[in-house]
């Protein structure tokens, strides 16, 4: 398929699947149910770990977390006493279970404790010459668990290039935070990244598309092959390459290729 006919195609697509119609049954719709920009971050972070299996599965396991949490994530990970946090015993989603969940709320109590917002957890090692976020992912999955009493199980939940993961749910969050659009599907709230650093969210989804594009010639789903992807993609906006991750998503999870 020529460079043009998919140029087309896939513009055509963004515009379709770009907008607040398609966003309702996605993970994305959970941190659109707050407006400050604290609890966008959480419940962001929460929704992004969670996305993996059935879309409408994971945002009723991120409301009932948030409904633990008072609908006020950013409050709650701050104020909370130890009571409060006998609530979240029993949650789980996947392998995610409340071992995991506690140290995450401990990770962003101390964090939000001395910082306004999880940007500079993702940004500090980002710099502004840098062709892709890979640093930044690294430096937070260490960041993340630089506490001591860190669990070794929950290691799985935060995944890093350095172990070749193609880190799709940390991508995807990302793009949810930096970029901007005018349909306000996400967020860009932060402003350290820029939208050409970011790399594309590759999934069985996305990944099988890209594929019968030929914008995608590896086949292990991992971070050489997301790099690859994304290298394709700014062929046609080397600005904002992943404003393409709404048509390959979506060409794929409604089984249009």
């Amino acid at each position: 398929m020529k460079g043009q006919t998919i140029y087309k195609i896939l513009n055509a697509k963004v515009k379709q699947y770009e907008q607040f119609g398609f966003i309702e049954n996605d993970p994305i719709v959970v941190p659109h149910l707050f407006s400050q920009k604290p609890d966008i971050e959480i419940a962001g972070l929460f929704a992004a770990v969670f996305a993996w299996g059935q879309r409408l599965t994971i945002i009723n396991k991120c409301k009932d977390l948030l409904a633990r949490m008072d609908n006020a994530p950013h409050q709650f990970v701050l104020q909370h006493q130890d009571s409060d946090l006998k609530r979240m015993l029993g949650f789980s989603h996947r392998t995610f279970n409340d071992t995991d969940l506690l140290y995450f709320i401990t990770f962003l109590k101390q964090h939000y404790q001395k910082h306004p917002s999880l940007e500079a957890a993702f940004s500090r090692d980002v710099l502004k010459t840098a062709p892709t976020v890979e640093k930044g992912l690294i430096q937070f999955r260490n960041y993340f668990f630089s506490l001591e009493e860190a669990p070794v199980r929950t290691g799985k939940h935060i995944a890093s290039p350095l172990s070749g993961s193609a880190c799709k749910r940390l991508n995807m969050y990302l793009r949810w935070m930096v970029r901007s659009n005018s349909e306000g599907v996400d967020f860009g709230i932060w402003h350290k990244i820029k939208p050409a650093q970011l790399v594309c969210p590759l999934d069985v989804h996305s990944g099988r598309v890209a594929r019968k594009l030929g914008l995608l010639h590896r086949q292990q789903d991992d971070w050489v092959a997301a790099i690859e992807l994304t290298e394709n993609l700014k062929q046609f906006d080397p600005k904002d390459p992943v404003k393409y991750d709404f048509a390959l998503f979506g060409m794929g999870v409604e089984g249009e290729m």
